[in-house]
């Protein structure tokens, strides 16, 4: 660009108009340019001007008139752009605050938004050189949000921000898709869109604007462009929609719509809700666009009052004359190649058929070889050096640092044609073709009319060793979903600017190969494009899964696409649901995506101007066509939509058309899945993790986990679990490869976290340790009780050591808990010779009065529950008693302190992992004095160590 910005308006000094002086032009140039960027010793060019000086002397005086009246004028003209303006615009129900000629004077145009505390500060700037014509606008756009906005820093290794986030990508997506169509055609100079979020407040979320900030910089700059953009979210909360909800009020909302457009039409919609009806969006839509248009009037003033001039003499626009030739040439064969149905040889014909018109208006003399075209012509009488002494420079004045400009070399003038014009002259043609066909014929290239469906195919269980898996074809479209399942360790970790790490769940990743449209690319890094196709599959899937409550699971679903043809993403929403089901997910229905598109102008093609809505496009179809509308859902509503215009815009009537469109063809597509085959198991895969839940008490946590963690780790290397995860809580996961790891980590847990109650009975019971006053036995890993020596046997004991020793194993029952947690056992309450006798004064001092009334109340009618202990040192099992009658005398007792533990959990809830409460990890036997049944003992929230049914419940 060169330095007076309105060079590029068209605003030309005298001097410019003639065409033998202009290669003078960017040398005069120079001189216009601040004091610090022009050269110090410039010999060739002061040479150049000394001779175009000396020869020309009359036109010398108007060459420096003309520098100075151009300076002059550029002065006036510039301070409009550095002098800081500011307006505030309604939005919602607060205004945002937009600023501009502060910060970043150099771009093209900067600005800054304010939303509260939340400030997005946006450039724009633009290429100096034009780059070569192609078919596309070369436009990039970079928005990265700094930690420090919010006052933090990195959580990660490297403190600075490094590669863009998978979150900002998407927000780069969100700039990008409404700025493109409003770009004029023929503008080649690359243009670079920089957004960073400077502060941020933690309730006025960023994405929003940051669309809006990109679309005024656009406005204010010289980037020539047919409509100012602007975006807003709506949501939508207790039937109310709400115009840039904060962050909080997104918490209760029901839809998650980000809109773009101008004032007067729709460019861009993505966004995500649970199963909403068409209309209801539809409704969203009319009030975004409201917004929109009232933020877009006011920018329009703001434009007037500090907009720079559009550089509208940069187009280049190929030559009419060029589409005549092309379609004389190429238009019969167009016909033809275009009623090809498979994308390859149709791509291959179309390809030959280009090359075929190159050669024609090649050998024609209309176009030039690459060679020969803009040949550079030298100018003798430039490099002469008649007068070294005489130069133009403004003042005299000359700093270092600047670059040296070199004379400009006349081209030749061209024949006719460039090659590139020839191609993209062509692909227009093409274009015209195909939607001449569709819309007078009613037929598309594969011979589908509008509303028709691509046969599709669907199959399960393809890959043997994955958890779930579906291959989804729709025409030559074909995604391989494969569904993975893990724990907390699986989950994705996210780092962002509200502070606390966020961990998903469940994230979809989409993978498109070059292989999959019969190319040879790069392969790497994930591009923007998958990100976003990735993310909208992702959120359409999100609203069908079960809560983490139902289903413990992380899942990661993997869609590859393996062939292409239009409509990749929502080939992804199909597979991706039937993988699902394969993995024996409880998903809540089916869901299905299609894309939709449209032919806007049909009266140049002899239609009636009414629009055409295409179901299920192609890519030539999005190629050629003016929408990209992709639409995800069930027959009840949409989960996910993402709209792309390749036209100025579209209205309110034509959306509600092809979401009406969209929801027949999703009905359809839904039929076709429902005939999947093989069809989804919905079993878990034997080579998927088991995860059980379980609840135990939050202060025994620290129980399970131990000093340092050291008891956690042991239960995980003696039982082979993979991970045990313990939440403050009180929720326990245990994730392992095989039922009997499962179990045996969840008998160890549920002892460690048991709470005895006073008339459990506890089998097979190991003694650890022999005292003079009588036995201490372990009722449970960790958990040891004394049984007093007048209560180890029927009989009267002078020493323990004559009865038992360490290592015997014996039955016991649990009759009494002091104040302390301390327990006392008896193993002569059990025997069924048992007189018990009246205890002797000694005993009768030792026994206090609280314990002798809790084992009185246990005495009367309190149902005994028995603990069968094996050899391994784990509950085997939990046995209901009847009353026992043979022990409602007092009896006397001394318990160790020292080594018995505190009360642990009186709680425990075990959740399976189909969320039904089951306990797998005992045998309960239910003992009588003469007879014995089994009964099962069910595990529930409500569990508070008592009578529940008629049973006594554990834990």
């Amino acid at each position: 660009m060169l330095a007076n910005p309105s060079f590029h308006g068209g605003l030309q000094p005298p001097l410019y108009q003639s065409t033998h002086c202009n290669r003078y032009a960017l040398s005069l140039s120079s001189s216009l340019c601040p004091r610090r960027l022009r050269p110090q010793k410039t010999p060739l060019l002061a040479s150049s001007l000394s001779l175009f000086a000396s020869r020309r002397r009359s036109t010398r005086f108007c060459i420096q008139a003309s520098v100075e009246s151009q300076v002059s004028e550029t002065t006036n003209s510039a301070s409009p752009y550095t002098q800081p303006c500011s307006v505030k615009i309604p939005v919602g129900d607060r205004h945002i605050l937009v600023e501009t000629g502060h910060i970043g004077r150099q771009a093209s145009a900067a600005v800054t938004v304010t939303d509260g505390e939340t400030i997005v500060y946006t450039t724009v700037c633009l290429d100096d050189v034009p780059s070569e014509p192609s078919d596309f606008f070369p436009l990039s756009v970079h928005y990265q949000e700094r930690f420090s906005a919010a006052g933090r820093t990195s959580g990660g290794f490297f403190k600075r921000e490094g590669r863009t986030k998978d979150h900002e990508v998407l927000i780069c997506r969100l700039i990008d898709r409404p700025l493109r169509p409003t770009m004029l055609k023929g503008f080649y100079h690359e243009t670079q869109i920089l957004s960073w979020v400077l502060s941020y407040d933690g309730l006025h979320p960023p994405d929003a604007l940051a669309v809006t900030a990109a679309g005024i910089a656009v406005a204010l700059s010289e980037v020539p462009n047919s409509k100012t953009v602007a975006g807003v979210r709506i949501g939508l909360i207790n039937d109310k929609f709400i115009v840039n909800p904060t962050t909080k009020e997104m918490v209760d909302s029901e839809l998650d719509l980000l809109l773009a457009g101008t004032d007067s039409a729709i460019l861009m919609i993505e966004g995500y809700c649970n199963f909403l009806p068409e209309e209801k969006l539809l409704q969203a839509v009319e009030i975004g666009q409201d917004a929109v248009r009232a933020i877009c009037n006011e920018v329009e003033a703001l434009v007037k009052r500090c907009g720079k001039p559009k550089m509208l003499d940069a187009i280049k626009l190929p030559p009419p004359e060029l589409y005549r030739h092309v379609e004389e040439i190429a238009g019969d064969e167009l016909v033809k190649v275009l009623q090809i149905k498979n994308k390859i040889p149709r791509r291959k014909a179309l390809s030959l058929l280009e090359e075929n018109v190159l050669t024609i208006l090649t050998e024609k003399g209309y176009v030039s070889k690459d060679e020969d075209f803009g040949a550079n012509e030298t100018i003798p009488d430039l490099l002469e050096d008649d007068d070294e002494d005489e130069e133009v420079v403004v003042d005299g004045e000359v700093d270092e640092g600047d670059v040296h400009i070199k004379p400009v070399s006349r081209k030749a003038t061209p024949l006719l044609f460039s090659e590139v014009d020839v191609k993209l002259v062509f692909k227009e043609v093409t274009s015209k073709f195909l939607r001449r066909r569709i819309v007078e014929g009613g037929r598309r290239s594969d011979g589908r009319n509008p509303f028709e469906i691509r046969l599709i195919n669907s199959q399960c269980g393809l890959l043997p060793r994955a958890h779930g898996n579906a291959l989804f074809t729709r025409g030559e479209t074909q995604s391989i979903a494969v569904v993975t399942l893990g724990d907390k360790q699986m989950a994705q970790r996210i780092d962002n600017l509200e502070g606390a790490d966020e961990f998903k769940r469940f994230y979809l990743q989409y993978t498109f190969p070059p292989s999959c449209v019969g190319e040879v690319g790069r392969v790497g890094a994930p591009s923007r494009r998958e990100v976003g196709h990735g993310m909208l599959a992702e959120r359409a899937l999100e609203p069908i899964l079960p809560s983490h409550d139902d289903f413990p699971y992380t899942i990661r679903v993997e869609s590859t696409i393996t062939e292409s043809n239009g409509s990749s993403s929502m080939a992804s929403v199909c597979g991706g649901c039937l993988a699902l089901q394969d993995a024996g997910v409880p998903v809540k229905c089916s869901i299905a995506g299609i894309a939709m598109g449209m032919v806007l102008d049909t009266e140049e093609f002899g239609g009636d101007g009414t629009p055409l809505i295409l179901s299920d496009i192609t890519g030539s179809e999005d190629a050629s066509g003016d929408m990209d509308f992709k639409v995800a859902g069930n027959e009840d509503g949409i989960t996910a939509f993402q709209m792309d215009i390749k036209v100025g815009g579209i209205t309110l009537p034509i959306m509600k058309q092809a979401l009406l469109q969209a929801r027949n063809g999703r009905k359809h597509i839904l039929g076709e899945m429902s005939k999947c085959s093989p069809p989804p198991s919905k079993m878990l895969s034997k080579y998927a993790p088991l995860i059980h839940v379980m609840k135990v008490k939050p202060e025994k946590i620290n129980l399970i986990i131990g000093s340092g963690g050291k008891k956690v780790k042991s239960i995980i290397e003696e039982t082979g679990v993979e991970y045990i995860d313990t939440q403050d809580d009180g929720i326990v996961k245990i994730t392992a490869k095989d039922q009997s790891s499962l179990e045996k980590s969840k008998a160890i847990i549920s002892n460690l976290t048991m709470v005895p109650t006073v008339g459990d009975i506890y089998r097979n019971c190991e003694i650890k340790t022999i005292a003079a006053y009588g036995a201490f036995v372990e009722i449970a890993p960790g958990r040891e009780g004394l049984c007093h020596i007048s209560e180890l046997s029927a009989n009267w004991l002078e020493k323990t050591e004559d009865a038992f020793k360490v290592g015997d194993r014996v039955d016991v029952k649990l009759i009494e808990i002091n104040e302390k947690g301390q327990l006392r056992l008896s193993r002569r309450a059990l025997l069924p010779d048992a007189h018990p006798e009246k205890p002797n004064m000694k005993q009768q001092s030792d026994l206090t009065q609280e314990g002798a009334a809790s084992h009185k109340a246990t005495d009367k009618g309190a149902p005994k529950r028995v603990v069968n202990i094996q050899k391994d040192g784990l509950a085997g099992g939990k046995t209901i008693q009847s009353t026992d009658k043979s022990s409602s005398v007092k009896r006397t007792s001394y318990l160790r302190s020292h080594s018995v533990e505190d009360e642990l959990t009186k709680e425990k809830v075990v959740k399976s992992v189909d969320g039904s409460a089951k306990d797998d990890d005992a045998t309960i036997k239910e003992t009588q004095k003469k007879s014995s049944s089994k009964a099962d003992i069910n595990l529930s929230s409500e569990d508070r160590s008592t009578l529940v049914n008629g049973e006594a419940q554990i834990g």
